[in-house]
């Protein structure tokens, strides 16, 4: 704990929460998280961690974004393949995710690009692509174990994240959906567009049906999650863009998903595996 000293943190208590010796809590006197993750970053990356003001719990509301945080991709680059367009699509993708383009504008930009691709190349696309990230099923199936209501909200379309949530278990999805006549996407979405807005307000809206005091965790990885991750009791960057990991109080750098149960405390012998 030296290191941390150094770096102008007082450490108060130190203990490894398991047996196997890879999660350690460390208590501090002192109330000042932003000394704490340069600390943290300094000595100990790549690391997960949580800053909380309190001993972590587990949340009664677990709401995450799909592309690269649950699964693998990002379901519009790998259907921008089959478009023929991939590294155009990815490039825009890339800058929305880093905070450089506005979301809204970026996402009809690209679905415009797949305008007459067939429907079928949603369905094959999901089949042949898409993959869980590790430790999801096991995540969500444990946290809902314990009561917490899961919800996935994504800037992606309901032809991939419905599928995908009923697949990890979610109970709730709200997401776009894209425009498809004869067949084929038209080019355009239907309905009210999923932004980092709509990820915040639906956050706080199913904590507001669970009642005062509930905690909240939230997953993300890019600029459009940052709303979503401060809004939450716990928001925790999963291999995140450097805006989404510089807003949330915690991160995984290093491990799978299931390094969220170890942040929260959850022994190993009662993750339900998914």
């Amino acid at each position: 704990m030296s290191q941390l000293e150094s770096g102008g943190v007082r450490v108060a208590s130190a203990a490894m929460l398991d047996s196997c010796g890879e999660t350690m809590q460390i208590g501090s006197p002192d109330n000042d998280a932003g000394a704490m993750r340069e600390a943290i970053d300094a000595h100990f990356s790549p690391c997960d961690m949580l800053i909380s003001d309190r001993e972590p719990e587990v949340p009664g509301l677990f709401i995450s974004d799909m592309d690269s945080t649950m699964i693998r991709q990002e379901c519009i680059d790998e259907l921008a393949d089959f478009a023929g367009m991939k590294h155009h699509i990815a490039a825009i993708t890339e800058r929305a995710m880093q905070g450089e383009l506005d979301f809204e504008s970026a996402l009809r930009e690209r679905v415009l690009l797949l305008r007459d691709l067939s429907e079928q190349a949603i369905a094959e696309c999901l089949n042949t692509r898409i993959d869980p990230m590790p430790g999801a099923r096991t995540l969500v199936a444990t946290l809902k174990a314990r009561g917490c209501r899961t919800v996935l909200v994504t800037g992606g379309f309901h032809h991939f994240a419905d599928p995908i949530a009923e697949q990890l278990g979610f109970d709730h999805v709200v997401g776009n959906r894209l425009e498809i006549a004869d067949g084929k996407l038209t080019g355009g979405l239907v309905g009210a567009i999923t932004d980092s807005s709509v990820k915040q307000q639906t956050l706080l809206a199913e904590m507001a049906e669970i009642g005062e005091g509930a905690v909240s965790l939230a997953t993300g990885d890019g600029a459009n999650d940052i709303p979503m991750l401060e809004a939450a009791t716990y928001g925790i960057a999963y291999r995140a863009k450097p805006k989404a990991r510089a807003a949330a109080n915690g991160w995984i750098d290093r491990g799978d998903l299931t390094a969220i149960l170890q942040l929260l405390g959850i022994p190993r012998d009662e993750w339900v595996a998914g």
